[in-house]
C-alpha cells in the first residue's frame, strides 16, 4: 500500500526509555534492549476504568440562544496511565444517532447513571481498546443527545463538533464539567493522537474533519461513509428521494434543538432545492475538494452493493485521496449498507486492532506493507490487491450496436460489431414504465419489451476483472421537457451473491454472541454473531447510474455522461470478477424514468413508517398511518381517503384548530403562499407540500 513509513513508538514512557539509554552505556555490551512492542495488551481494567463527560465549545451559537454551543463529549479510558504518568491515543465515534436511532447491528444507544456518567457505549469500540491503553470518546453532535446547536447536515456545525473535541484534546479549545457553567478541564490524559471511526454519517463526519486538516487527528476509519452531500440527494440533478436533509435534521435532533432550530432548518430546505441545482449549501459539504488538505491516514470500507451511500461516495473520495498522496488502505465488500463487524468480524477486529496500533501507537507492525485492498470476490472469499485499482487494469472502450430485435442490441470492442445496422451508431426507443424495476430489466435483457433498450456482450471466454471507473455516453432525445435517464451494467450468468436486496443487505443475524473485550453489568462486549446470506441469481446488476435530462438538456438533445464505476461518478463497479463460460456475458441497459405527473401517493411503509414516493413507499420515522392516497392533481384543493388524515390549511389560513394553524406556519410556510398541510387527527401527523398541491416535494413530519 502506499504509505508515508513511521517507525517512532509513540509511548510515554519517558523515565523507562531514558533509564534503558543510560543501561545500555553502564552495563556489559551483552545486554540487549527490550524488543519493540508490536502489539498492543488488555493489561488494564475496563471495570475501573475512568467514565466522565465533558462538554467542549464550539464557538458557534447554532441555536440562537446567546451562549456558545457545546457539544457533550462522552470519555472512557484506562484508570492505570494517568497514575503512572503516561498519556494515552483517542479513538474517537462523532454521531447523530446515539440518542435517536442507535448504533451497530442492535441498535444500541448510549445510558447513562445516575450522575450522568456514560454506563453503556455501543458497539465494541471502548470494551476492546480502552484495556489496551486507548481512551475512546463518544461525541453527541451539535443539536443532538445532550449537546447545544442545531443538526446541519454535514455542515460547518456537524463537521466544528467533532473538530473542537480534537482541539480540545490537543489543548486548543475549552470545554467544562457541564452542559451550563462549569468548571474548564484539560485533557491532560492525552497525548492528543485521535483516530475517528464511524458508520455512515459517522464515517461522513470522520471524512469532513480530516479534510479541515486539523492537527493532532492521525487517522480515520469511513465506513459507509458520504464524501459529498449532493451526491447523496442527486445523481446528476435525478433526485432520489423526495426528501432534502431537513429531514435528517429533524430524524436525529433534540428536543431542545427542534425547539430553537427553524432558523438551520429554514437555511436546509432553501439550500437544497428539489429541482437537483447545484448550491453553496452543497459546495460547503463538499470534503472531496477538500482532499489536499487530508493530514491523517484514511482506512476506508464500503459495500460495492450500497444503495443507501452509493460506491461513488467511496470511488471519489479514495481518487482525490490518492492524487494527493494520502495514506490509504481499503476492504470492498459485497454487501449493501453493513458494517464490518457484521460482515468479516474476527478479521475486522484484528486489522482494525494493528491498524490503530500502528497508526496511534507508532507500533511497526508491518501492516503499512501490507497489500492495500482486501477485495470480496463471492460470499465470505476474500482476495487482496497491493494497490487498487490494480496496476495491471487498463481502460478498454465497448461500442454499443443494434441487433436483430428491437431493443436488444450487442456490446463490443470496436464499431460495426453489431448484428443488425452494424455501425454502432442505430437508434433504439422505449417507453418508461414506473413497474418495472433494474431487476426487471435484468432479468429481461435478452428480450424485446418497451421499457427498456440492452445491449450485449459475446459469451466471455475467459475471466473478466473490472475495477476502476466506467463512463457511459448516450445521446437521448426526451418527449417529455424533464425525464430521469438510468444506466445499469449487468452480469449475465448464474452465480452466488450476497442478498444484497434483502433487508439486512447480505447478512443474517443469528442469536448466539461473540465477545470483543471486557465488560462490565451495563456494558457487554458480546454481540449477536452474523453469518453472510446468500442467493443464487442468474444475473447480477453491479453498476449504477442516473441522470436527469431536464438539467443538461439542449434543443431536445443530450449527450449523457454517466461516470463513475465507484469513481468519478454515479455508475459504479468495483473490483468484480465475471467467470467465463458459454452463458456468461456482460449487458448495459439504459432506461427512462420519467419525473413528474399529476398524482402521486402517499402510502404506508415497513414499521409503520409512511412517506411520499413515485409509486414506491419511502420509510420515515413511524408515525402510525396505515394508509392515505392523495390526488391533488392541479387543483388547488388536496382530497384525502384513507386513516388518520385529513386536510388541515393551506398555509396562513382557513383553519380550524389554532395548533393545526400553527403547525401548518411552522413546518409548511417555507414552501410559499401555495403551500398546504395535511395533519393528522389530533395534529400528531404533518405532511407539508409545495404549490399547486402535488406531492413531488413533500415533507412530512410526526410532532
Amino acid at each position: 500500500m502506499q504509505k508515508r513509513t513511521r517507525f517512532t513508538i509513540y509511548r510515554t514512557y519517558a523515565t523507562a526509555s531514558v533509564a534503558a539509554l543510560l543501561a545500555a552505556f553502564l552495563t556489559p555490551a551483552a545486554a540487549q534492549a527490550a524488543p519493540a512492542p508490536k502489539e498492543s495488551q488488555p493489561v488494564h481494567s475496563y471495570a475501573h476504568a475512568v467514565r466522565e463527560s465533558v462538554w467542549v465549545d464550539t464557538g458557534l451559537d447554532g441555536d440562537g440562544d446567546g451562549r456558545t454551543d457545546r457539544v457533550a463529549a462522552d470519555i472512557v479510558r484506562p484508570r492505570e496511565p494517568a497514575r503512572q504518568g503516561r498519556k494515552v491515543p483517542v479513538i474517537m465515534d462523532a454521531s447523530p444517532y446515539y440518542s435517536c436511532c442507535g448504533r451497530g447491528n442492535e441498535n444500541q444507544k448510549k445510558t447513562y447513571d445516575t450522575r450522568g456518567r456514560v454506563a453503556r457505549m455501543p458497539l465494541f469500540y471502548d470494551n476492546y481498546f480502552v484495556p489496551r491503553g486507548y481512551a475512546f470518546v463518544g461525541v453527541d453532535l451539535a443539536g443532538t443527545n445532550r449537546s447545544d446547536g442545531c443538526v446541519d447536515v454535514g455542515g460547518r456545525s456537524d463537521i466544528r463538533s467533532a473538530k473542537a473535541v480534537i482541539d480540545w484534546l490537543n489543548g486548543r479549545a475549552r470545554a467544562y464539567t457541564s452542559r451550563r457553567g462549569g468548571t474548564a478541564v484539560k485533557a491532560t490524559w492525552t497525548n492528543g493522537r485521535t483516530g475517528m471511526i464511524g458508520k455512515s454519517w459517522d464515517g461522513t463526519i470522520a471524512g469532513g474533519v480530516a479534510a479541515t486538516g486539523v492537527k493532532g487527528l492521525k487517522t480515520i476509519v469511513p465506513i459507509s461513509a458520504i464524501s459529498s452531500w449532493y451526491d447523496y440527494y442527486f445523481a446528476k440533478g435525478a433526485p432520489f428521494s423526495e426528501f432534502g436533509p431537513d429531514w435528517l435534521s429533524f430524524a436525529v435532533q433534540s428536543d431542545n434543538a427542534s425547539r430553537h432550530c427553524a432558523a438551520t432548518e429554514r437555511k436546509l430546505i432553501d439550500g437544497a432545492p428539489r429541482s437537483g441545482d447545484w448550491t453553496p449549501l452543497w459546495t460547503e459539504r463538499d470534503y472531496v475538494k477538500d482532499a489536499a488538505k487530508v493530514r491523517a491516514s484514511v482506512f476506508l470500507v464500503h459495500g460495492t452493493q450500497d444503495l443507501n451511500v452509493r460506491a461513488k461516495h467511496f470511488g471519489q473520495w479514495w481518487a482525490a485521496l490518492a492524487k494527493n498522496g494520502a495514506e490509504r488502505k481499503i476492504w470492498l465488500s459485497q454487501t449493501g449498507h453493513v458494517d464490518p463487524f457484521d460482515f468479516r468480524r474476527a478479521d475486522w477486529v484484528r486489522t482494525l486492532h494493528r491498524w490503530f496500533d500502528h497508526e496511534l501507537l507508532g507500533y511497526d507492525n508491518g501492516i503499512d506493507r501490507e497489500p492495500m485492498a482486501d477485495i470480496e470476490r463471492h460470499p465470505d472469499q476474500w482476495v487482496t490487491s497491493n494497490v487498487w485499482p490494480p496496476h495491471a487494469t487498463h481502460t478498454t472502450t465497448l461500442h454499443p450496436a443494434t441487433g436483430n430485435r428491437p431493443g436488444v442490441g450487442t456490446l463490443g470492442l470496436s464499431k460495426g460489431t453489431g448484428t443488425g445496422t452494424g455501425t454502432g451508431t442505430g437508434t433504439e426507443r422505449f417507453t418508461d414504465n414506473r413497474a418495472r424495476s433494474e431487476t426487471d430489466w435484468a432479468a429481461r435483457i435478452g428480450s424485446t419489451t418497451p421499457e427498456k433498450a440492452g445491449f450485449l456482450t459475446k459469451p466471455l471466454t475467459r475471466d473478466l476483472r473490472l475495477s476502476g471507473s466506467t463512463k457511459v455516453t448516450v445521446t437521448a432525445t426526451p418527449t417529455t421537457s424533464t425525464a430521469h435517464l438510468s444506466a445499469v451494467l449487468v452480469d449475465l450468468g448464474p452465480a452466488t451473491i450476497r442478498d444484497y436486496a434483502d433487508k439486512a443487505e447480505g447478512i443474517t443475524t443469528l442469536t448466539n454472541r461473540t465477545c470483543w473485550g471486557s465488560s462490565t453489568k451495563r456494558d457487554s462486549a458480546c454481540f449477536k454473531a452474523t453469518r453472510a446470506k446468500k442467493k443464487s441469481v442468474d444475473y447480477t446488476v453491479f453498476s449504477r447510474g442516473w441522470a436527469d435530462l431536464g438539467n443538461h438538456a439542449s434543443d431536445g438533445a443530450l449527450l449523457l455522461g454517466v461516470d463513475g464505476l465507484g469513481f468519478s461518478g454515479p455508475l459504479h463497479a468495483t473490483g468484480m470478477t465475471y467467470r467465463h463460460g458459454p452463458f456468461r456475458r456482460l449487458a448495459a441497459a439504459p432506461l427512462a424514468w420519467l419525473a413528474g405527473g399529476p398524482s402521486l401517493g402517499l402510502r404506508g411503509g415497513r414499521r409503520g413508517g409512511w412517506g411520499v414516493g413515485q409509486n414506491r413507499g419511502y420509510e420515515q420515522p413511524g408515525s402510525g398511518v396505515e394508509r392515505a392516497e392523495v390526488d391533488a392533481g392541479s387543483s388547488r384543493e388536496a382530497r384525502v381517503q384513507g386513516s388518520g388524515l385529513s386536510v388541515a390549511c393551506w398555509a396562513g389560513g382557513g383553519c380550524d384548530a389554532a395548533r393545526d394553524l400553527r403547525v401548518a406556519r411552522g413546518r409548511c410556510g417555507g414552501f410559499g403562499g401555495g403551500a398546504y398541510a395535511l395533519v393528522g387527527v389530533g395534529g400528531d401527523v404533518v405532511c407539508c407540500a409545495g404549490g399547486g398541491g402535488v406531492l413531488a416535494s413533500a415533507r412530512c413530519f410526526r410532532q
